[in-house]
């Protein structure tokens, strides 16, 4: 109510901002109101080597020793019960436990001018060995999906905590205003759902944007409502700008509330995603010859294709931050198998072409040089066979990921695992290592990039990471 009660002293504004007709008029208060905008671009803490980030995320934990971490000893010892130990085991039985020694699957081959070795698994990606550095040393916190992908997606298996998209978005905003800074193209619900792309404590403004989710055809995903066809763009203009000119007197008179800027600036953002956003979704202009690089209207790669083809025109339209999911909404998300390594083949085959059609399509048009391509997943798989049957369980403590483009050296095999491939000892990389390399990258200090939150410093990093600066070039 007013603070005066008698309603002859109420002015049309004052009605239409205090009684239940004004509601909308309060939500929409604020938009474009010449208030800073949270997403605008930031100078970096050094020079960048990278713009934006586009990354491959395989749920469920690719076998390393099934794709580019070659191990003879495989081969020599199959079919052997062999003492292994490891946290799931460890955990399960409180000891170690003989396990039946079990080789790949696939045939490896020396690739490329830097001779890296990779399974026939991935033919098309095996083509660009020269182009991505393979680090095979990787190691992370997390057995179980659940928290493993947590800790990939925000350094932490179990608080809530901003995801990586969001602290990027965070520390250098978006390079194009009518655009998202942070999208996740089909995300899952599961193992993390929307913490995967969550703000968690950073301002709401930073959150990512979902199009699509997991198990929807690509073909169908977009974001919806975002056209409107019941006014013409000079009705559009003429509206935006009263409530631009209502909401510029109105905000004067608001409190500071960071949810209530995002809400308000995520209005604005809609509204100019209007005349934007649509065509960056929109594949259907492409080329015949991009859409077969992409493997498009071929099965089983038009899904995959689809949604790699996206990432490269959002990385184009200046998205800071672009996930592109390899997943489903099963408790067991695509690459978790424990009972049968052959579906291997069915998601490689869905994956192989579509990600080494987008590093081809990026280097052809010179967005590789300043965009950072990440594959990989939340953690690799055992080298033996898991309760002596085909499948492989969980393996935190060594696995492969390869990041391509965006200042790393190009052809590095980096790091190491032991002669079976289970644990990394030879250049080692933490979960949180990769993190603060791939901030540095994009010109930000792991150790700097920080949020207050509680009367504590948070970080993606928490108070670990190093920058591995030998991967860098």
């Amino acid at each position: 109510m007013p603070p005066n009660p008698d309603v002859s002293a109420i002015s049309r504004r004052d009605a239409l901002r205090h009684m239940a007709c004004g509601f909308g008029y309060m939500a929409a208060a604020g938009i474009a109101s010449g208030t800073a905008n949270p997403l605008q671009s930031r100078v970096p803490h050094v020079a960048p080597k990278a713009k934006r980030v586009i990354f491959l995320f395989m749920a469920g934990g690719v076998s390393q020793v099934d794709s580019f971490d070659y191990k003879p000893l495989l081969h020599k010892n199959d079919g052997r019960m062999l003492d292994f130990t490891d946290q799931r085991i460890l955990a399960k039985t409180g000891m170690g436990s003989n396990q039946r020694v079990m080789k790949s699957l696939w045939d490896f081959k020396q690739r490329g001018q830097n001779g890296a070795w990779v399974s026939e698994l991935f033919p098309h990606m095996a083509k660009h060995t020269d182009d991505y550095c393979i680090i095979r040393s990787m190691h992370t916190e997390g057995v179980a999906h659940g928290p493993a992908t947590l800790f990939l997606h925000t350094g932490s298996t179990n608080f809530i905590r901003p995801s990586m998209g969001a602290w990027i978005n965070y520390g250098l905003g978006t390079e194009n205003q009518d655009m998202p800074g942070f999208i996740s193209l089909s995300p899952a619900l599961g193992n993390g759902g929307p913490r995967n792309y969550g703000n968690a404590f950073l301002p709401a403004a930073y959150q990512g944007t979902a199009v699509g989710r997991a198990g929807m055809k690509a073909a169908d995903i977009g974001i919806k409502n975002l056209e409107n066809t019941l006014q013409s763009p000079e009705q559009r203009r003429r509206q935006f700008d009263l409530l631009q000119a209502m909401n510029q007197e109105q905000c004067q008179n608001l409190p500071q509330n960071t949810e209530l800027e995002a809400v308000l600036g995520s209005y604005e953002l809609a509204w100019r995603m209007q005349a934007n956003a649509p065509e960056v979704l929109d594949i259907s202009n492409e080329s015949a010859a991009t859409k077969a690089l992409y493997g498009i209207d071929e099965e089983p790669t038009d899904n995959y294709g689809r949604q790699c083809l996206m990432a490269r025109r959002m990385a184009e339209a200046g998205v800071r931050f672009i996930q592109v999911n390899y997943s489903d909404n099963s408790n067991n998300p695509a690459w978790d198998q424990h009972n049968d390594m052959p579906e291997h083949k069915e998601h490689a085959l869905a994956v192989d072409k579509p990600v080494a059609g987008l590093l081809t399509d990026l280097k052809q048009r010179g967005l590789l040089e300043d965009t950072l391509v990440w594959w990989g997943g939340e953690f690799g798989r055992t080298p033996y066979a898991q309760k002596n049957g085909t499948g492989r369980d969980h393996n935190p403590t060594g696995f492969t990921v390869w990041l391509a483009g965006g200042g790393v050296k190009p052809g590095l095999v980096y790091g190491a695992t032991d002669e079976f491939g289970q644990y990394a000892i030879e250049n080692k990389v933490h979960m949180h290592d990769l993190h603060a390399t791939i901030l540095h990258l994009l010109g930000m200090d792991h150790e700097r990039l920080t949020f207050r939150h509680e009367g504590r410093d948070f970080r993606l990093t928490d108070v670990h990471g190093s920058v591995v600066h030998d991967i860098i070039a």
